[in-house]
């Protein structure tokens, strides 16, 4: 786990709300305080959806929204003349990008054995700080996935040109 503080707090914003950044990315719950405090638990209805969206989505077994999927509600609630007080998203790598980090770390897990990799976006006045962790279904001493995790959205944040 490591706690990676964002200096420029303006241009990760304008990657987070305008730009398809961040769109791959699960919610498992975001939370933003204005006026009052708005909250979405992540949670996907598949219900909700007709017969046909609603068998794609059981059939790709995903049970949390996307980034993209919200960043327009979570972009309304944000936008105006006065920042939040604060906010806080709770991401998750989907579970195909997992596939991929255990298989090119080499790491003697299965994807069955993670429950996901996630990294808290956290912003409390002035200062912006993502959070790593991981969250696993077996008990282990080995914090290799966590490195190779954290070094993954390090990767990622470089490539996007965020410091």
């Amino acid at each position: 786990m490591i706690a990676l503080p964002i200096k420029h707090v303006k241009d990760f914003m304008n990657k987070l709300l305008l730009q398809d950044t961040f769109d791959r990315f699960l919610v498992s719950e975001a939370s933003i305080t204005t006026f009052t405090t708005f909250s979405i638990d992540g949670q996907l209805h598949a219900d909700f959806y007709d017969t046909e969206k609603a068998k794609e989505l059981k059939a790709q077994e995903r049970t949390q929204v996307t980034w993209q999927e919200i960043k327009p509600f979570c972009y309304s609630v944000i936008k105006g003349r006065r920042t939040p007080l604060a906010f806080k998203f709770v991401f998750q790598l989907p579970s195909d990008e997992v596939d991929l980090l255990l298989a090119r770390s080499g790491l003697p897990l299965t994807p069955q054995d993670v429950f996901g990799l996630f990294f808290n976006c956290q912003y409390h006045g002035e200062s912006l700080t993502l959070t790593t962790g991981s969250s696993l279904r077996i008990f282990t001493m080995d914090k290799s996935l966590d490195q190779a995790w954290d070094g993954m959205l390090e990767d990622f944040l470089r490539q996007q040109e965020l410091e």
